[in-house]
């Protein structure tokens, strides 16, 4: 496994010598982020699609991005193990170790890259014979790891002796010592319809309560949550979950110590249709955890509790690119690049996550690390505009995420 993580010197030092654009980086949590990361969600499960995936890490990190996104759910396990290669490649070049440094990797060493994964989905290995239900059977409820009544409807998992086996699974898929962020994902999307929302809000305290000896071990950095809605639904509805109540819960795992505890971003999909985060303001901030607060963006309670924000499909799994539907503004010809522009923009966004795996998706994603983002003081305005322009008949029918 390669040893070490993201670090203040290292990612400072990969933004120094990018050939992005110096102000298309931010620190966060003493890190130097890049304001776009690759995601790593479709794709068939295949050899064809592994070194893709690879491809396209080694070169969007050439282009100065250090943000990279996974899951141990995408492509079963694939995704995970082809950012893993890419990484080694690209450590080994620097001459970190870690693999032969061919196939074009840039030279970038382990502490300057930002890694994610997520965890919850019950998932098969698409490099293992049997079909999901066996590969389950024999590995997890076989091995009492599962037990019956611990997977919900959604096909989800969050009990903490699962949770830590599938971090172990991705520590090796990914050949890290440590992971940088790992999220629970899609956890309210998941369990909240069958377990209710006292028994959800028990097995999220045990989790978080588990993310903390996991950092304390030096296994991950950080946590969060990565969600689809309940950080954008409507208070009141089933879905919906209050960020600070989650801060909260995450500061009693710590130990109560304020800023102590690691939930440090969450993830949660913004585009020019989906503008909940940044429109709807169904958040409560300075409630204490029990309402009666400001009511705010989920960005903005995001911000005031100190917790970053990556923006999940910035192009709306690619239906953002179809003629006429994505406004043209500040002259960007490509479609893509004005969605992860306008993504990327918004005030609380740390990192648009955009995946792309051709050679030429990746060069047309990259273009806009070659400009700024756009200033607050003009973000406003352009929003105004694209929501007023915006077909809303684009909500209908959403569906689950990555």
């Amino acid at each position: 496994m390669l040893k070490g993580r993201a670090t203040t010197e290292g990612t400072a030092a990969f933004a120094d010598a990018s050939p992005a654009d110096a102000r298309n980086y931010a620190n966060v949590r003493g890190l130097t982020l890049s304001n776009v990361g690759i995601g790593t969600y479709l794709g068939e499960a295949d050899s064809r699609t592994d070194l893709a995936v690879e491809a396209a890490v080694k070169a969007s990190a050439a282009e100065g991005v250090n943000v990279i996104d996974t899951a141990i759910n995408y492509r079963a396990q694939r995704a995970e193990r082809s950012v893993g290669r890419a990484v080694a490649a690209m450590a080994a070049a620097a001459g970190g170790g870690g693999g032969d440094g061919g196939g074009g990797a840039p030279p970038v060493p382990r502490e300057a890259l930002f890694i994610s994964t997520k965890n919850g989905y019950v998932t098969h290995d698409a490099e293992k014979p049997g079909g999901f239900w066996e590969q389950v059977k024999e590995q997890y409820t076989d091995t009492g790891i599962v037990k019956e009544g611990d997977i919900s409807s959604g096909y989800h998992c969050m009990t903490v002796r699962f949770l830590e086996d599938q971090l172990e699974k991705s520590r090796a898929n990914l050949g890290l010592e440590c992971i940088d962020l790992l999220y629970l994902h899609n956890a309210v999307e998941g369990q909240m319809r069958d377990m209710g929302r006292g028994a959800f809000a028990d097995a999220l305290a045990a989790a978080f309560e588990m993310y903390e000896r996991q950092r304390r071990a030096g296994r991950i950095a950080f946590y969060g949550m990565a969600t689809w809605e309940c950080f954008r639904a409507e208070p009141g509805s089933a879905q919906h979950m209050s960020l600070e109540d989650v801060a909260g819960m995450a500061a009693e795992a710590s130990g109560g110590e304020p800023g102590g505890h690691g939930l440090a971003f969450i993830q949660m999909p913004f585009n020019a249709h989906y503008d909940e985060a940044l429109l709807r303001r169904n958040q409560q901030a300075g409630g204490g955890g029990g309402g009666g607060g400001a009511s705010v963006s989920a960005l903005d309670a995001a911000g005031r509790l100190g917790i970053g924000v990556f923006a999940s499909a910035p192009l709306m799994q690619g239906r953002l690119l179809a003629p006429g539907v994505m406004p043209e503004f500040l002259g960007i010809a490509s479609p893509a690049a004005r969605a992860l522009q306008l993504a990327r923009s918004a005030p609380g966004v740390t990192a648009a996550l955009v995946g792309q795996k051709s050679a030429e998706h990746t060069a047309e994603n990259m273009s806009v690390m070659g400009m700024p983002p756009v200033p607050p003081g003009e973000f406003g305005s352009l929003v105004e505009r694209l929501v007023s322009s915006s077909p809303r008949a684009a909500r209908a029918g959403q569906q689950q995420g990555p």
